[in-house]
């Protein structure tokens, strides 16, 4: 395939600093008389400026400020600038795995790489980082690539295991990752996190400062040992640095961390000749005293170890091969090793040597692989081989120490490895065959994610992917679970393969890669990189002028905008869509947009559109013969009906949801069902009403869904205060508030605030309900609930009719006012269950 030639766009981070270099010329001041204005220090406005770093965004506001500008127009580019390659989206509708019982903790978290069996020399050193850890708790170790700064820190860390019992954690920054980016510090603390299993909940959603404050506090209660490995510069690594507490960190750079005053430095230099010589007998198989090879040829010996440049690394690629050739003398090794331009070279490109053709053909591809981690079935794809055969050179190309295993079945090239790699295959492989490569990973990404989109319980179509041929095999997904642990194994991965379509212009992967993760980003709620994606998939779709893709890239990309809170925005996307989808003729693509566009209304606080709007997708859902979409229009038409008080046509057709058979006891229309069932009837059959609503609950909970969890607790609050059981009401809103507590999702908070509030005045708590409608009546405003907003002035006046009935009124007015205003079609909103696709 032939790349796509365009006009690239600037690098965000270039783009923001030359943004910001304009706002310090309109300011007329220097760096310092700027940095003073603004209060940052010189030295990082000087970084901003020059693009060296990408400032917070409060430091951006502070600079807009000066000059009053107006900052939100930057925004989206420092979020490009900040956020390249994310880590999963972590917010309230994350799936967590169920908690395990009280009888069975988990053990702590251990990420550590193996401790390396051949460790040799290094004694100053590892005296020096373990005095250093005691002294200051943080070690950062310096020098040269291949010198052992790694298998240094994880020796020192296993050493250090039994004293830091509650997490060993290892972590790559990938400073000096061919072809990568270092990792920007807010995926880098996300992962973090994720490692010390902090719910998501109490994971802010942004900031680096807020996750670095949130990550030194979970470090503070704990004694845990991290290893940050390969770091760029001070700056990456600073906001990983722990704070108070017991905890220490070990960081490693090829450049010595001059920013970091406060951390002692250890630096490496190469081997001395008596460790370089033990290493590499180690390595080869013949421990010092033995009559090996080695000690048969001190010369040739001796010529090993010079052009191993005495770097660890590279001996132990070069004892390995020895090893495994017991019919070579060390001579034929010097050749060998010869043959190479550059020390590391020469150790990679001898091992590369004594492998078979088709062996050092894949080795030289795996360079191609977008992502870091990698495993068979890609692999397969890539060199377009058999999956058996793609397993078995792995594995040769494991024992020859060319590729890495982080994880059972999983694969990864050292930085070095990749580089020589990368080299070999432009030098060797015709540019037409790694884009035929590269082409094959794309269609494998596709494919793979679409086969595991077919498994989640969402309505979306059962399309067919059209970007390329299937690969021969593809990862099986027995169910939803696996399908959601494979995404978030690849995730990272899928958006560097994105990205990878993107400059090679391969269109047809850039609209429908997105389209096949949207089931998995809809389980993690809206996010920024969800709707850099359907930017990206609407572009490519507008290049490929197919009416029924565009139509589709509209709709995805309105329901990207919907899920970030970007109402009017996914109001123009659905509009743009719904011409484009009639136009094709697409039935099922027409019944998903009508839903969507009743879940746009029903968020803005109407509902005779919205319930027009499910009523018209459940019988394009049948026409289209997709029973699990009937199901799910069905359920949100019971909700919406719920809502406007007619309570039994709401109960029907919930009944009518649930006898729609699906495998998934949890999936969102039964537990939309349930609930409404819940609340519906809960004056005339509470019994009834109790068995739905925890039901609906107990699915919640299985489902590891703390957002839905929430819902389902504030809803049988409701249930509970229709019945007047006002104390058990109050119960299961405070608990349904403990986990939103958690959640940074303000515009969920504003959907429970209301009701809550009116189950403390019937409860006889006045003050109570008179703060939670006040609070509902700050937030409203900010979020653009304009309905919560009326609410919350009705609430007020309702708890002040029996003592300040002036207030009273005017409160009731201003709510009057504002419904009136908002029009005929609003109505007092209580919280909905998670969007489908």
């Amino acid at each position: 395939m032939v790349a796509r030639q365009r006009t690239a766009e600037a690098d965000p981070p270039q783009e923001l600093a030359a943004r910001l270099r304009m706002l310090q010329e309109l300011s007329g001041r220097g760096v310092r008389a700027l940095a003073r204005d603004t209060g940052l220090s010189s030295s990082s406005l000087s970084r901003y400026l020059t693009g060296r770093t990408v400032p917070p965004w409060p430091a951006v506001v502070a600079l807009c400020r000066v000059v009053t500008r107006d900052p939100r127009p930057l925004r989206p580019l420092w979020e490009r600038a900040s956020h390249p390659l994310p880590a999963p989206p972590r917010t309230s509708r994350q799936i967590h795995p169920p908690t395990p019982p009280a009888s069975a903790p988990r053990p702590p978290r251990n990420d550590l790489p193996r401790d390396a069996p051949d460790f040799t020399g290094r004694g100053a050193e590892l005296a020096a980082v373990l005095a250093a850890v005691g002294g200051s708790r943080v070690v950062a170790v310096d020098g040269m690539a291949g010198v052992g700064k790694t298998c240094l820190a994880v020796h020192a860390a296993h050493r250090l295991a039994a004293d830091y019992p509650d997490a060993q954690l290892y972590l790559d920054l990938h400073g000096f990752t061919e072809g990568r980016r270092p990792l920007d510090p807010d995926p880098a603390l996300r992962a973090l996190l994720a490692a010390l299993d902090v719910p998501s909940e109490r994971i802010p959603q942004e900031g680096v400062e807020q996750l670095a404050a949130c990550w030194r506090s979970e470090l503070a209660h704990r004694r845990a040992v991290v290893v940050l490995d390969n770091a760029a510069d001070a700056d990456q690594v600073r906001p990983l640095l722990p704070g108070a507490g017991h905890s220490v960190a070990l960081v490693t750079s090829r450049n010595r961390l001059l920013g970091l005053e406060e951390v002692p430095p250890v630096s490496l230099d190469v081997l001395t000749a008596q460790d370089s010589a033990e290493l590499l007998a180690r390595a080869g198989g013949e421990p010092a005293g033995t009559d090996g090879r080695l000690a048969r040829e001190p010369q040739a010996a001796a010529e090993v170890l010079r052009l191993c440049g005495n770097l660890p690394l590279a001996l132990r690629l070069a004892g390995a091969r020895l090893r495994h050739r017991p019919g070579w003398t060390v001579g034929i090794l010097v050749e060998r090793m010869a043959e190479g331009p550059s020390e590391f070279d020469t150790a990679f490109a001898m091992s590369v040597n004594q492998l078979d053709r088709g062996q050092r053909r894949l080795f030289r591809l795996l360079s191609l692989l977008p992502g870091s981690a990698f495993d068979e079935f890609v692999v397969a794809a890539l060199a377009d081989v058999p999956l058996r055969d793609a397993r078995t050179m792995l594995e040769d190309l494991l024992d020859a120490h060319l590729v890495q295993q982080p994880a059972p079945g999983r694969y990864r090239l050292h930085d070095l490895v990749h580089r020589h790699a990368l080299r070999a295959t432009t030098e060797q492989d015709p540019a037409a065959e790694r884009e035929r490569a590269l082409l094959r990973v794309l269609d494998y990404y596709v494919h793979a994610a679409a086969s595991a989109d077919a498994t989640m319980p969402f309505p979306s179509r059962s399309a067919v992917p059209c970007a390329g041929p299937a690969p021969a095999e593809l990862p099986k997904f027995a169910g939803k679970n696996t399908a959601l642990a494979w995404f978030g194994a690849e995730y990272a991965n899928l958006l560097t393969a994105f990205e990878a379509a993107l400059a090679a212009g391969a269109d047809a992967h850039v609209c429908e890669l997105p389209r096949f993760m949207r089931s998995y980003f809809a389980r993690r709620c809206g996010t920024t990189q969800l709707n850099v994606l359907f930017e990206g998939s609407l572009a490519a779709a507008r290049r490929l002028g197919d009416p029924r893709q565009l139509g589709e890239a509209y709709s995805d990309l309105g329901f990207a905008r919907y899920n970030a809170g970007r109402m009017a925005e996914a109001g123009d996307a659905y509009e743009a869509a719904a011409a484009l989808v009639a136009e094709a003729g697409d039935v099922p693509a027409e019944a998903e947009l009508t839903m969507r566009r009743g879940y746009l209304g029903w968020e803005q606080g109407y509902v005779e559109e919205p319930l027009e709007l499910f009523r018209l997708a459940g019988k394009l859902y049948a026409d289209a013969g997709c029973p699990m979409g009937t199901a799910h229009a069905t359920a949100y038409e019971a909700w919406a009906l719920l809502q406007s008080g007619h309570r039994q046509e709401a109960a029907r057709l919930a009944r009518e949801a649930l006898e729609i058979p699906h495998t998934d006891p949890a999936w969102p229309p039964a537990l939309t069902a349930h609930i409404t069932l819940g609340v519906a009837v809960a004056r005339e059959e509470p019994e009834d009403a109790f068995g739905h609503l925890h039901h609906a609950l107990a699915l919640a909970r299985e489902d590891g869904h703390r957002h839905n969890e929430a819902w389902c607790l504030n809803c049988l609050g409701v249930a509970l205060r229709r019945m007047g059981r006002y104390e058990e009401a109050l119960a299961s809103h405070r608990e349904a508030f403990a986990l939103l507590d958690e959640i940074f999702e303000e515009q969920w908070k504003i959907h429970f605030l209301n009701g809550y509030g009116e189950t403390c005045r019937l409860a006889g708590l006045p003050d109570e309900a008179l703060r939670l409608h006040r609070q509902a009546l700050d937030l409203a405003p900010r979020v653009g609930y304009r309905h919560e907003e009326a609410m919350a002035h009705e609430g007020i006046a309702a708890v002040f009719d029996a003592t300040d009935p002036s207030a009273a009124a005017e409160h009731r007015a201003a709510g009057q006012a504002l419904l009136r205003e908002a029009g005929p079609d609003v109505r007092a909103a209580v919280p909905q269950p998670a969007a489908g696709t």
